[in-house]
């Protein structure tokens, strides 16, 4: 029978990686605390309309990478591709927008596209948004946060802030006409991508990968020329509120992001140890979505930061600020089977509030020598041995795996000595 394996780009996440996984979301997730941000959880199943009216119907996301499919009653439904989009709908929905709101999700997003390290199809992102906040104070404390993340992990020395302001709609509808006449008179230069983007989504040309594309930009105009004062003066306040608290900015011109929704602030911090797939975090403002979703007009900013990238960023430095033990701290050896009940008690008091100890309680019948075996290839430490004489008396012996060193513990009352013995 052939054996049935996972869905190419969608990957288990196996016992020897989780526990980094789950050291890596407990941290970010603390830092979010600090900041006074709330959790909201979204379905992964949205109407395929909202991705249409947020993400724009002619973006590669929209075009070629969602899994849309129709329900029983016809309605068309997608996988959702990002989470501002469902965090956006749900805050509408139900009516959370009446005050500023800090909010953060995280789980798993699908896009239909080629399967490559840290990129996959289906992916996990954390994100966060705020709304109601229209000062630029709003993207100095998010960036803030985000450098807190870095510092907390271990990578500040690894990641670097690039930031742009893509102005208003209507800078962006000057600059896009001058920048397609521009381009029109080069399409002998341009790669296929291009070439097809110049028709539908000309900005995302900005941050193509083809190196002779980027040269012909060179002597393209300029976004930074079609910017209204407003959007300029927000970009200075922004700088100095970050240099102010030491953080270093790349001012990179060709910073679009893929999202039709964004306007003046968009950033991506990036790092030169993943690759071509450099980006770990991005996002920006997006003051018209709400309303273009049928709320009241509402500013907004947030960002999404892709967590398998992360891991491997945190994988190329060895995970220095999240070392942990996802081994038991005991193994629990029973002598003989009708002793379940005295290691199911002793366990249970280990594992208590008082103790907090991971004790792995052996469940199968078997010879002590074969437990031990266990014990080893458990990587617990400590082997507390249970058999009818220390049942008796009232006592578990526990052995150093790793000396040999074996001492006798009382099991009646408290278990204060064996708690300290263990702990030290």
């Amino acid at each position: 029978m052939k054996i049935i394996k996972a869905v190419r780009g969608m990957h288990d996440i196996t016992p020897e990686k989780s526990g980094y996984w789950s050291r890596i979301e407990k941290a970010l997730e603390k830092v979010l605390d600090s900041y006074a941000y709330r959790e909201i959880r979204m379905p992964i199943v949205e109407s395929t309309s909202l991705f249409h009216r947020s993400i724009g119907e002619v973006t590669d996301i929209v075009e070629k990478e969602m899994y849309t499919f129709s329900s029983r009653s016809d309605e068309s439904l997608s996988l959702r591709p990002e989470g501002t989009a469902g965090c956006v709908r749900a805050c509408i929905e139900h009516s959370l927008l009446n005050v500023p709101q800090k909010l953060w999700y995280k789980g798993p997003m699908f896009r239909y596209e080629r399967p490559q390290k840290g990129r996959q199809r289906q992916f996990h992102q954390l994100g966060a948004e705020v709304f109601g906040v229209a000062d630029v104070a709003a993207e100095a404390e998010m960036l803030m946060l985000n450098q807190r993340f870095w510092h907390v992990l271990g990578v500040e020395k690894h990641v670097r802030l690039q930031l742009n302001n893509i102005g208003t709609s209507e800078s962006r509808a000057n600059f896009k006409a001058a920048l397609v006449k521009f381009l029109s008179k080069h399409k002998d230069s341009l790669d296929a991508d291009s070439l097809r983007r110049l028709e539908s989504n000309p900005l995302r040309i900005l941050d193509s990968k083809n190196s002779d594309t980027q040269k012909l930009l060179d002597d393209a105009p300029k976004l930074k020329d079609f910017l209204a004062d407003t959007s300029l003066l927000r970009m200075e306040q922004l700088d100095g509120l970050l240099a102010a608290e030491g953080i270093t900015v790349e001012y990179n011109p060709r910073l679009v992001r893929g999202l039709d929704y964004y306007n003046d602030t968009v950033f991506e911090w990036v790092s030169d140890d993943l690759g071509a797939q450099g980006a770990v975090c991005g996002g920006g403002r997006y003051d018209g979505l709400v309303e273009q979703l049928g709320g009241k007009p509402t500013p907004a900013v947030g960002f999404a930061m892709g967590l398998e990238r992360l891991y491997l960023l945190l994988e190329a430095v060895e995970f220095s600020a999240l070392k942990g033990n996802d081994t038991p701290d005991g193994y629990l050896i029973v002598g003989d089977i009708s002793l379940q009940a005295n290691a199911f008690s002793l366990a249970e008091r280990l594992r208590s509030e008082t103790a907090r100890f991971v004790i792995q309680q052996n469940l199968v019948p078997g010879s002590l020598k074969s437990q031990f075996k266990k014990a080893d290839k458990s990587g617990a430490r400590y082997a507390l041995i249970l058999g009818e004489d220390e049942v008796a008396e009232k006592k578990v012996a526990v052995k150093n795996l790793q000396t040999g060193e074996q001492t006798l513990f009382s099991t009646e009352k408290s278990l204060d000595d064996l708690i300290s013995a263990l702990r030290e």
